[in-house]
């Protein structure tokens, strides 16, 4: 069975109170509509998983409970390494996915996001917006077998994609 990964980025934060750690930073009105908007789009698309990991930081944890939500799921597993982390980083957490689950959510940040993406895949992507959502599909059977160039992107899409359709 193909591996499928959804990156998604938290949607938009708030930066009004400079006395605020980021890692506790929430998100904006605009973050809250956008990220339970891309989670059903993804329920219409008929989009399923077997797994939500994200960065503990507020803004990551908030806009997964969105989409776990809108989901009905109730698990959603909390991984230190995704906050503030590079590719090499990043591909650690995903190698180290359980083979029980074949489509994989993880909810995370930028750079680290946007880079991964174009390093798995040939997406060519130049920044993944904020709630933006890329999907890329591998042909293995383990986590364990993905590295630089194996996957193909399957979509990306943003909350602004739908205003230009």
């Amino acid at each position: 069975m193909a591996k499928q990964l959804l990156l998604v980025r938290h949607g938009k934060s708030d930066w009004g109170n400079a006395e605020l750690k980021d890692f506790n930073r929430p998100l904006n009105k605009r973050g809250k509509e956008n990220a339970p908007e891309m989670a059903e789009r993804l329920l219409k698309k008929g989009f399923k998983f077997e797994l939500i990991v994200s960065s503990p930081a507020k803004r990551a944890k908030s806009t997964a409970k969105y989409f776990a939500e809108a989901y009905n799921f109730e698990h959603i597993i909390y991984d230190e390494t995704i906050y503030e982390a590079n590719t090499t980083a990043l591909l650690k957490v995903v190698n180290g996915l359980s083979d029980g689950a074949d489509t994989v959510i993880m909810f995370g940040h930028n750079p680290g996001f946007t880079d991964l993406a174009n390093e798995l895949s040939d997406a060519d992507i130049y920044n993944i917006p904020t709630a933006g959502m890329v999907l890329i599909s591998f042909p293995f059977d383990s986590w364990k077998m993905v590295s630089k160039g194996t996957g193909d992107l399957i979509f990306f899409d943003y909350p602004k994609n739908s205003d230009e359709i």
